[in-house]
């Protein structure tokens, strides 16, 4: 995502309309929007016929220097339902380099699969394997919104770097990305650095393929 204040699209919300997202003041300087990215979202782990053990969030930086992840997290919330960002959230750390990627291993389903490669990170949030919205957030401090029931403030969407809602979600950047499977993930077109602020376009359901930062 280049730039969310500016571009974040909520198909369904209470209260903050699409004109007071184009006024919320830019990301900080420290971690501008859009150089890192989330690469790939996948929440079929260890189910029935999936090829993989366990759910994983892939990030990217798609920058020419080095991202600095401490005091950062990723958050899920299912794609419709009344929970917030905050209930589901794995804090993230450590140092991104340019045109790397980071894995964050997530919930492991009741049947076995192939381990993930090494993780960068590892979390317990389990995802949906069809649909869902996932949160890169320049904060450990979970997001009570989920940007449809309960409407994410100003100050909140300046703390998200990337957002993905996938399937039927109803809070995207743009339109939603595909729906996903036991055996596909939403991946980043261009190997993770097409942006054009709209999931549809920018994701695609494809063949899993995780990728850490060695």
């Amino acid at each position: 995502m280049r730039a969310m204040p500016r571009a974040l699209a909520i198909l369904v919300t209470a209260g903050v309309t699409a004109g007071s997202i184009a006024a919320l003041p830019s990301a900080p300087a420290a971690a501008a929007a859009g150089t890192v990215v989330i690469s790939q979202v996948y929440g079929g782990g260890g189910n029935s016929g999936a090829p993989l053990a366990n759910d994983y969030v892939e990030l990217f930086n798609r920058s020419g220097a080095p991202v600095s992840l401490d005091g950062w997290s990723v958050q899920y919330t299912s794609a419709t339902g009344t929970g917030n960002f905050a209930a589901n959230k794995t804090s993230l750390s450590g140092t991104l380099a340019p045109g790397r990627y980071h894995l964050v291993q997530l919930a492991a389903g009741a049947n076995p699969g192939t381990p993930l490669p090494e993780p960068d990170t590892t979390g317990g949030i389990n995802l949906s394997a069809t649909a869902g919205k996932m949160a890169l957030v320049r904060s450990a401090d979970g997001l009570a919104c989920n940007g449809s029931t309960t409407a994410c403030t100003p100050e909140q969407l300046a703390l998200v770097a990337d957002l993905i809602g996938f399937g039927a979600a109803n809070f995207s950047e743009g339109g939603a990305a595909p729906g996903l499977s036991n055996t596909t993930a939403a991946i980043r077109r261009n190997g993770g650095c097409a942006d054009t602020d709209d999931n549809a376009a920018d994701f695609e359901a494809a063949a899993l393929a995780p990728r850490n930062s060695a």
